[in-house]
């Protein structure tokens, strides 16, 4: 039963005051979607996220009482960020995920379901036992989410409000309080619609509400810490980090109210849609003072700037000839210089040609090595 001193109306209006946009409760079953992770997992649609497949992760999203084993109630809140728009951009612009936009939500959420515990403590008259996550910890976050009443997963595998659409992070508040849950959300409202599948670039929207993650431009340009697959490539277009496009096509979305996000999301144009050429020149320093504090910093320069050349390969422009050859020729990392290669090839000038010949006298790593043997046509090595 719930605590008779925790009154869930309290509870809610803090969580709105707080800035979070939805609010509901479950309990600590087992999540009903665990058999199909289990699936993902031996389907290695989980790519190159080996810790998502360890036995401690299996066992704990199978069983999230191994968190905290005096949890009696989970908290389930979503906490709104911008909704971005379709327009095309124009030349030279990278775009970057909308969530991006402001400081690292793993900073900003915390601290405010910190604030939320508080509450529960004054309520309950008694200090009380908690965690708290979001996007931290071996959760399946839209099964709770589903289970207390938020949403329904979508076929894009986001978590889809009928009200506020799916432009919102999730987190958890892990308590010792028996609160009572609430209703879940038991309706699967995507219906015949399949805009996220038929808009998805590369393919990676699987038909049982899961994403191969090998082929997600998100996956790819954020988690993965190599090379990007040469067929994928151009499907990547200019997204420099992460990717909006299935959301942005989901007819749901037209609920999404752009000025719903906290204050802290008001980023400028340049963090936003990114200037191809400019980027190409960040040197450690700069990356890491422009994109202090910023989910950015997940990719890292190597993976950012490599997403930086694939788009500039996409979109060729004389102007980027310079500092591509620069990275080609002086950046110390390969993954960098292999991007740097391809972006070069794919500019079709005799001034492209004659740096990859000159960085083909001087490159030693093998990787590097083929895309400029690639890029000027000759004999793989």
């Amino acid at each position: 039963m719930m605590n008779a001193r925790v009154n869930l109306q309290d509870i809610i209006a803090e969580a709105h005051r707080l800035g979070f946009l939805l609010f509901g409760v479950s309990g600590l079953e087992q999540p009903v979607s665990y058999p199909s992770y289990q699936q993902w997992i031996a389907g290695k649609y989980h790519a190159g996220m080996e810790y998502l497949a360890t036995d401690r992760a299996l066992s704990i999203r199978q069983n999230p009482r191994l968190l905290m084993p005096e949890a009696k109630s989970i908290l389930t809140l979503a906490f709104p960020y911008p909704v971005p728009f379709l327009a095309k951009l124009p030349p030279g612009r990278g775009r970057t995920a909308s969530y991006s936009w402001g400081p690292d939500y793993h900073n900003l959420i915390p601290p405010r379901l910190l604030e939320l515990a508080r509450l529960l403590e004054k309520m309950a008259g008694r200090p009380c036992t908690i965690k708290v996550y979001t996007d931290t910890g071996p959760i399946l976050e839209r099964d709770l989410a589903q289970r207390s009443g938020l949403g329904w997963i979508g076929k894009n595998s986001c978590l889809i409000n009928p009200s506020y659409g799916s432009f919102f992070f999730l987190a958890e508040l892990f308590t010792d309080l028996e609160i009572q849950p609430t209703s879940p959300f038991t309706e699967q409202r995507c219906g015949s619609c399949t805009r996220c599948l038929d808009a998805c670039p590369t393919g990676c929207i699987r038909s049982d509400h899961t994403i191969d993650a090998s082929r997600c431009i998100s996956y790819l340009t954020i988690e993965n810490k190599n090379s990007i697959s040469l067929k994928l490539r151009p499907l990547i277009g200019n997204w420099v980090f992460g990717c909006d496009i299935c959301q942005m096509v989901c007819p749901w979305n037209r609920f999404a109210n752009p000025e719903r996000h906290a204050v802290e999301f008001h980023a400028p144009e340049c963090h936003q849609f990114p200037n191809l050429g400019d980027e190409l020149t960040l040197t450690p320093q700069e990356f890491n003072r422009k994109f202090k504090d910023s989910p950015v910093q997940r990719a890292r320069r190597r993976g950012y700037l490599r997403n930086i050349a694939v788009a500039c390969g996409n979109a060729p422009d004389p102007g980027y000839i310079k500092p591509l050859s620069d990275l080609l020729l002086n950046d110390p990392d390969s993954v960098i210089r292999s991007a740097a290669a391809w972006a070069l090839s794919c500019q079709k000038s005799e001034l492209a040609r004659s740096v990859l010949n000159k960085a083909n006298k001087s490159e030693s790593d093998p990787q590097v090595q083929e895309e400029i043997h690639q890029g000027l046509g000759l004999p793989d090595i």
